[in-house]
């Protein structure tokens, strides 16, 4: 059983529906551009009047940066959508996300922790006997009612859960 760490303050598996989302894509190395895109993204989820504090907002890394060009790796910015909400912008287009069982990890909403977290959730996820699904991207998810707290989570899909 993994034990939480100070990067790490739960680990939950979850079941994810297939959702719905607005997005807007970034192309090129990781880092200060994913916050720019995403920095976008909320300015115009504002504008058409869809940032509450119900609202979630994912990061979807789409490529490994050590067996793709840093200037290839696809990033994701994403607004979780009602199914009947029609998004009719250039600025952003609509998709939906895969569903699935994913290993959630909630961790504190800095750049320091997110960055030891992900040096520190494929042990955890081996240590509760699960397998990542290399199929679907691993989300990176902001609640609003946890990024209150300072937390945000970590969604890495998994094949299997072992009880």
């Amino acid at each position: 059983m993994y034990e939480k760490g100070k990067e790490i303050k739960s680990l939950k598996i979850e079941n994810i529906p297939c959702t719905k989302v607005a997005y807007i894509r970034q192309v090129g190395p990781y880092g200060d551009n994913n916050r720019q895109t995403m920095g976008r993204l909320k300015v115009w989820a504002q504008s058409m009047r869809l940032l509450n504090e119900d609202s979630v907002l994912l990061g979807i890394a789409y490529d490994n940066p050590a067996f793709v060009e840093s200037n290839k790796c696809r990033y994701d910015t994403c607004l979780i959508l009602s199914e009947n909400s029609v998004i009719n912008d250039t600025c952003v287009q609509e998709g939906r996300i895969q569903g699935g069982n994913y290993a959630v990890f909630q961790i504190a909403h800095t750049a320091k922790a997110v960055e030891n977290a992900w040096n520190t959730i494929f042990s955890a996820i081996s240590s509760e006997d699960c397998q990542l699904d290399e199929g679907r991207p691993i989300m990176e998810r902001y609640n609003f009612k946890l990024l209150k707290e300072h937390y945000c989570e970590i969604c890495v899909p998994i094949l299997s859960f072992e009880a």
